[in-house]
C-alpha cells in the first residue's frame, strides 16, 4: 500500500500536456521527413537540369534567355519575405495576435509577388516560342522553377489558413506549433530558391 501511495500522481491536465507535447514531437519529426524527400525532389530535378542544361535542341540557352536583373527582384522579394516570416515568429513568441496577422500578411503579399513575376517570366517566354516543349533545357528548366512556384503557392494558401486560424482560435499551443512548421517550411524554399537563382539563372546566364 505504502508503494502505491508513494506514486506521484498525474492529473489529467498534466496528461494532456505531455500526450500533446508528444504528439508535437511526432509531428516535427514528420514533417523534416517530409522536407528531406522535398529535399531529394529538387536534387532529382536539379540533377536532371545539369544534365540537360546544354541539350538547346538548336534553341536558345539560358545567356539568351535569362533576365537577371528580373530575377534578382524576384530573389530580393522572396528573402524579405523569409525575414518577414521570422519577426511573425518573434511577435508569436510574444503572444501579439496583431502583429503576426499583419506579418503574415506581408509574407502572402510578397510571396503573391513572387508568384506573379515568376508567371510572368514564364509567359514572356512561351510567348516567344520558348515553351517546356522546344529543347531538353526548356522542360528541364520550366520543370524545376515550377515546382519551386508550386510549392510557393501550396505556402501562400497555408498562410490563409493561419491567418484564419489566428484570428479565431488566438495564438494558443497547436496554432504556434502550425506557425512554426509553416516557418520551416517558408525558409527551406526560400534557400531552394537561393541555389536555383545561382545554379540557374547565374551560371545559365554566363
Amino acid at each position: 500500500m505504502s508503494e502505491l501511495t508513494d506514486k506521484p500522481v498525474i492529473t489529467q491536465k498534466e496528461h494532456y500536456k505531455q500526450t500533446a507535447e508528444t504528439d508535437h514531437s511526432k509531428t516535427i519529426l514528420g514533417f523534416w521527413i517530409y522536407l528531406m524527400t522535398d529535399c531529394v525532389l529538387f536534387a532529382s530535378l536539379f540533377a536532371t537540369y545539369a544534365v540537360l542544361r546544354n541539350n538547346t535542341n538548336g534553341g536558345p540557352d539560358g545567356s539568351e534567355l535569362f533576365n537577371l536583373p528580373f530575377v534578382l527582384v524576384e530573389t530580393i522579394i522572396l528573402l524579405t519575405s523569409s525575414f518577414v516570416c521570422g519577426l511573425v515568429l518573434l511577435a508569436a513568441q510574444r503572444r501579439n495576435r496583431a502583429y503576426v496577422i499583419a506579418g503574415l500578411t506581408a509574407v502572402f503579399l510578397l510571396g503573391l509577388s513572387f508568384v506573379a513575376l515568376e508567371v510572368t517570366e514564364f509567359r514572356h517566354l512561351v510567348e516567344e516560342g520558348n515553351s517546356w516543349r522546344r529543347s531538353g533545357f526548356l522542360s528541364a528548366f520550366f520543370t524545376l522553377v515550377g515546382t519551386h512556384g508550386l510549392h510557393i503557392t501550396v505556402g501562400l494558401l497555408w498562410m490563409i489558413v493561419m491567418v484564419a486560424q489566428i484570428a479565431r482560435k488566438g495564438l494558443i499551443d497547436p496554432v504556434l506549433r502550425r506557425l512554426s512548421l509553416f516557418a520551416m517550411f517558408w525558409h527551406f524554399l526560400d534557400v531552394v530558391w537561393i541555389f536555383i537563382f545561382s545554379l540557374v539563372y547565374l551560371v545559365g546566364a554566363l
